[in-house]
């Protein structure tokens, strides 16, 4: 599916300019592309990191029980099914 597109001007300096057109026709990608990916990417890694964040905050609040019986049944069930 293609979505519509906006433009967006981005000032670079003539170092990350030439690092980045380096990085374009090895990848054989055009400039545009390589910077929506890297964009994408960063975006995705902090959003992984809210995440992360919120699960620790999480268990930091409420920890983890010593005995689960939920998971030891489970574990249980898994060792159970495997075929050896």
């Amino acid at each position: 599916m293609v979505m519509a597109r906006r433009q967006a001007l981005v000032q670079l300096n003539d170092e990350l300019l030439a690092l980045l057109d380096e990085q374009a026709a090895r990848t054989h990608r055009s400039r545009s592309q390589l910077i929506r990916d890297a964009i994408e990417q960063y975006l995705a890694a902090e959003r992984d990191a809210a995440i992360d964040r919120a699960i620790i905050e999480g268990y930091t609040r409420v920890p983890q029980e010593e005995h689960d019986p939920w998971a030891e049944a489970a574990a249980t069930e898994s060792i159970r099914a495997e075929p050896w």
